[in-house]
C-alpha cells in the first residue's frame, strides 16, 4: 500500500497558513485540484467526524471524513466513498514551523487500488498521477499565501 507525499517550504506562519489551507470558503480559489466541495450532514466546517463531499477537475468525486483535526498542525481524514479503483485511501496535510514566518508544509496520501491482483502495475501509475497533483496543490497554496498582496495577506489584513 503505496505513501507519498509532497513538501513545500512557505513563507507564511504556521497558524493562519493552516487556517487559509483548511478554509473551505476560500479553498476553491487557491486550489487547483478541487472544483466543488460540500459539507455533509448538515456541517458547516471541517471537525473530526464532519464529511466532505469533493469533485476534482478531472471529474473523479470523492466523500472523506475527517479523522484528525489539530490547529495548526495536522489535518487528516479517509475515504468513505469514491473511485472504485481505491480499496483505500488518507490523506493528511501537515504544517511545521520552521523558523518565525516559515512553514514546512507535507502533504501525504496512503491508497491502495484495485484489482490487488493487478496493484504492482497500477499504484506506480496512480503514485505519479497524484504526486503531480498534490505538488500543484502545495504551490496554488504558497501563490496564494506568501506576500502582503496574497489572498493571505489580504484576509490576515482584514482581520486586524
Amino acid at each position: 500500500m503505496p505513501t507519498i507525499q509532497a513538501v513545500l517550504d512557505i513563507a507564511a506562519p504556521v497558524a493562519p497558513l493552516f487556517d487559509l489551507a483548511q478554509d473551505y470558503g476560500l479553498r476553491l480559489t487557491w486550489d487547483p485540484f478541487l472544483k466543488e466541495m460540500k459539507f455533509r450532514d448538515g456541517a458547516s466546517e471541517a471537525a473530526v467526524g464532519v464529511r466532505v463531499w469533493v469533485r476534482a477537475h478531472n471529474g473523479l468525486t470523492m466523500e472523506v471524513e475527517y479523522i484528525t483535526l489539530r490547529r495548526p498542525e495536522q489535518v487528516a481524514m479517509k475515504m468513505v466513498a469514491g473511485p472504485r479503483m481505491f480499496t483505500q485511501f488518507s490523506g493528511a496535510w501537515l504544517f511545521k514551523s520552521v523558523e518565525p514566518g516559515l512553514t514546512r508544509v507535507t502533504f501525504r496520501y496512503n491508497f491502495a487500488c484495485r484489482p490487488r491482483a493487478l496493484a504492482w502495475a497500477v499504484e506506480p501509475v496512480v503514485s505519479r498521477v497524484l504526486r503531480r497533483d498534490m505538488q500543484a496543490r502545495l504551490v496554488g497554496l504558497k501563490r496564494h499565501a506568501e506576500g502582503p498582496n496574497s489572498l493571505l495577506g489580504r484576509v490576515r489584513a482584514a482581520n486586524s
